[in-house]
């Protein structure tokens, strides 16, 4: 590579890595304080906590890479217009096409980044987080058995616990579940035990009283009935259910492409969903050099100017809102008709010839001004 590609090159990767940590840091911090909320909430531990934060970045550097490199070609290029090194390469005889050529490969580069996250990192890190999402709801006691604090697991269901033993036992127990408003029954144990199941965990009541009241023939009724020992079923209540495996997103790209029937099973996806998914993740890395090029190109569209490139800057976000539509309205009708899947790569194509056209723009000889002469201007 020659050092004039080096350059340009090294400039872009540098702000590109100052770009994407800013964008990663806002978007990810946004979408963890909601997680912390969650989490504590539900008597997590802060490891449990940094676990699912880190398990999300993945997907967030996925998303935000594309417009970290949009940002840094398009600053780059402003900032080498500005210092006049623009205008050297170009009075040096270095055409717009030739100088495209590092950014190009500085959007290369961003887009095998982008396919090696969304090909492999993020499949695994949603995978993880269906794991750990299912064993922290297996987890009873540390997510709603907390003693001493009326708790509402679900609509029209109050817990409440004086006490947790060391060995584990719940000292008087108390469970009003009114879910149904014509039969309610309020259960009371002096102790109760967790057991664990395959349909999920069951609390089992000792020593206790329940008291159902039930609306008959327009009266209500009340039933009393003392017991030494009673199962109570609390694993849909609490969500206890097997995550893993019914997210399409978890999945290899490559069985994607070739669902088989214990994938649709599991996911409960049709063929077409998995096809679609699949080819999301093949289009998506084409995105980071259209966005490179376009915040490029864009800016080098114009004669010098003393107040700035503000112009070009904003016709080039504006041209990038554009391919981002054209993207969400493609992945849209690929929705309603998975026959379509090609036209995911229709933004791809467009943000190619966006850039092509530009580029086209800024090496057309621009007309000079014709100087008067004397005898006219004196006339």
């Amino acid at each position: 590579m020659p050092r004039i590609d080096r350059y340009i090159l090294s400039q872009l990767l540098t702000l590109f890595g100052f770009f994407a940590l800013v964008l990663v840091s806002v978007y990810w911090i946004n979408r963890a304080v909601s997680l912390f909320d969650d989490l504590l909430s539900d008597g997590q531990t802060a490891l449990v906590v940094l676990e699912f934060t880190a398990l999300t970045l993945p997907i967030v550097i996925s998303v935000v890479l594309p417009v970290a490199a949009f940002a840094a070609s398009a600053y780059g290029t402003n900032r080498l217009t500005g210092e006049s090194e623009m205008v050297a390469m170009q009075a040096a005889g270095l055409s717009p096409w030739r100088l495209a050529r590092p950014v190009l490969v500085f959007g290369i580069f961003v887009g095998l980044l982008v396919a090696i996250l969304v090909h492999g990192l993020v499949p695994m890190a949603r995978a993880r987080l269906a794991e750990r999402e299912t064993a922290i709801a297996e987890n009873v006691t540390a997510q709603f058995l907390r003693p001493g604090e009326f708790q509402y697991p679900t609509e029209g269901v109050t817990l409440f616990i004086r006490e947790v033993a060391k060995d584990g036992r719940l000292l008087d127990l108390f469970i009003e579940d009114a879910r149904n408003p014509d039969n309610q029954t309020i259960y009371s144990s002096e102790e109760a035990l967790v057991v664990r199941k395959d349909t999920g965990p069951v609390l089992v009541l000792l020593q206790g009283m329940s008291q159902n009241m039930r609306k008959q023939d327009g009266n209500r009724r009340l039933s009393v009935v003392r017991f030494s020992e009673f199962s109570y079923d609390i694993g849909a209540m609490f969500h206890a259910r097997d995550r893993r495996g019914q997210d399409l997103r978890e999945y290899t790209t490559w069985r994607l492409l070739y669902p088989d029937r214990e994938l649709l099973e599991a996911t409960g996806a049709s063929a077409g969903q998995a096809i679609r998914e699949a080819h999301e993740r093949i289009a998506q890395p084409f995105l980071s050099p259209v966005s490179a090029m376009i915040g490029f190109a864009a800016l080098l569209v114009g004669g010098f100017s003393r107040f700035g490139v503000w112009r070009q800057v904003f016709w080039a976000i504006l041209l990038l809102i554009f391919v981002q539509f054209v993207s969400n309205a493609a992945a849209d009708q690929v929705g309603k008709n998975f026959n379509l899947w090609p036209l995911l790569y229709m933004p791809a194509l467009i943000g190619a010839a966006i850039s092509l056209m530009l580029l086209w723009l800024a090496a057309k000889p621009r007309p000079r001004p014709r100087l008067k002469s004397r005898k006219e201007g004196t006339a």
